[in-house]
C-alpha cells in the first residue's frame, strides 16, 4: 500500500510539474509581456529595456527555471494589471471558489443520489428512462448554455434571482446549479450501477426475506454499500468543479479565481494566470491523488499489492 501511494504521489508530481511548463511556454507563445507591461504604441527601446529588467531577453528554458523556483519559495510575483501581489490576488479570490465548488458538489450529489437509487429499484421502467434522461441531458448540455438559460428564466423573466455578482447566497444559486448539474450524472450512473448490484446480493435477498421494510433494506442495507465507490469520485469530481469554474465566475461575474483567470487573459496578466493554472492543476492532480488513494483502501488487491 505504501509503495503504491509513493508511486502515485510521484506520477502526480510529474503531472503538475508538466502542466506547468506547458501553461509557461503556451503563455509565452499567446503574447509578449514586454508589450503588455509596456501597452500598445511603446517605442521599441522602451520594450528592450522592460525585456532586460524583467530578464525575459533570457531563453525561455532560463525563465522558466527562474519563475519555477521563485514560485517554490512562495514568490508568486506582481500581477501587471492589477498592480499588486499575486498572492494576495489569490487568496482574495480563492474561497469565492472553494465555496462555489462545494457548493456545486453538494448540489450534484442530492440530485443524483436519490435519482440514482430510483433508478436502480426501478428499473427498466419509465422511472429508470426518466433518470437516465435526466442525467444524458446534462451531460450533453454545455454548462455555460446551461447557465444562460436560468438567466433568461430566473433573472430575466421571472426577475427572482440577481445576475451576477456574489454578495449574497442569492448569487450563488444559479452558479451552483449550472456548475452542479453538469457533474451530477457521473455520480447518478456510478449509484445506479451501485445500487442494481448490491440490491442481488445474497444479504439483501435475506434481509427481505426477514420481512424487514422495503425502505430500510434500500436505504440502511443496499445504498450504504453502493455510496461507497462515489467516496473516491467526489474527490476527482471536486477537483474538476474548482477548474471548472472559469466559465460559470465569468458568466455569472463572481468575484473568484475563474472569474480573475478571465480577466487575467483579457489584459495579458501573464503572473497571474500562470499561478492560477498551476494552482488549479495541483489541487486537481492532489485531489486525483486522494482518490487513487482510496480506491487503493477500499481494493484489497491493491491493498495487498
Amino acid at each position: 500500500m505504501i509503495g503504491y501511494i509513493v508511486k502515485r504521489l510521484g506520477l502526480a508530481l510529474l503531472v503538475a510539474l508538466a502542466v506547468s511548463a506547458i501553461a509557461f511556454f503556451l503563455l509565452r507563445l499567446s503574447g509578449d509581456i514586454a508589450m503588455a507591461i509596456a501597452g500598445e504604441g511603446a517605442r521599441e527601446e522602451d520594450l528592450a529595456i522592460i525585456r532586460k529588467t524583467y530578464g525575459l531577453d533570457r531563453p525561455l528554458l532560463v525563465q522558466y527555471a527562474d519563475w519555477l523556483w521563485q514560485t517554490l519559495k512562495g514568490n508568486f510575483g506582481t500581477s501587471i494589471y492589477f498592480k499588486t501581489e499575486v498572492s494576495k490576488l489569490v487568496l482574495d479570490k480563492l474561497p469565492t471558489t472553494i465555496l462555489l465548488g462545494f457548493l456545486a458538489l453538494g448540489f450534484a450529489l442530492l440530485i443524483s443520489i436519490p435519482l440514482g437509487v430510483l433508478a436502480a429499484v426501478y428499473t427498466n421502467t419509465w422511472i429508470d428512462r426518466l433518470a437516465l434522461a435526466i442525467a444524458v441531458v446534462g451531460q450533453a448540455l454545455p454548462n455555460f448554455f446551461f447557465a444562460l438559460i436560468l438567466v433568461m428564466i430566473f433573472s430575466i423573466t421571472l426577475r427572482w434571482l440577481p445576475v451576477s455578482g456574489s454578495a449574497t447566497w442569492l448569487h450563488f444559486i444559479m452558479p451552483t446549479i449550472a456548475l452542479g448539474y453538469y457533474v451530477a450524472p457521473a455520480f447518478m450512473r456510478l449509484i445506479r450501477a451501485g445500487m442494481i448490484e448490491v440490491l442481488s446480493a445474497d444479504y439483501i435477498r435475506t434481509a427481505r426475506a426477514k420481512g424487514l421494510p422495503a425502505g430500510k433494506v434500500v436505504f440502511k442495507h443496499a445504498l450504504r454499500n453502493a455510496v461507497v465507490p462515489v467516496v473516491a469520485l467526489t474527490a476527482v469530481q471536486l477537483g474538476f468543479l474548482l477548474g471548472g469554474s472559469v466559465v460559470i465566475e465569468t458568466i455569472f461575474a463572481l468575484d473568484g479565481l475563474g472569474y480573475l483567470a478571465y480577466q487575467s487573459i483579457t489584459y495579458k496578466d501573464f503572473p497571474v494566470m500562470q499561478i492560477i493554472v498551476l494552482l488549479l492543476s495541483v489541487v486537481y492532480v492532489l485531489l486525483t491523488l486522494a482518490s487513487d488513494i482510496a480506491n487503493a483502501w477500499l481494493d484489497p488487491r491493491i491493498r495487498v499489492a
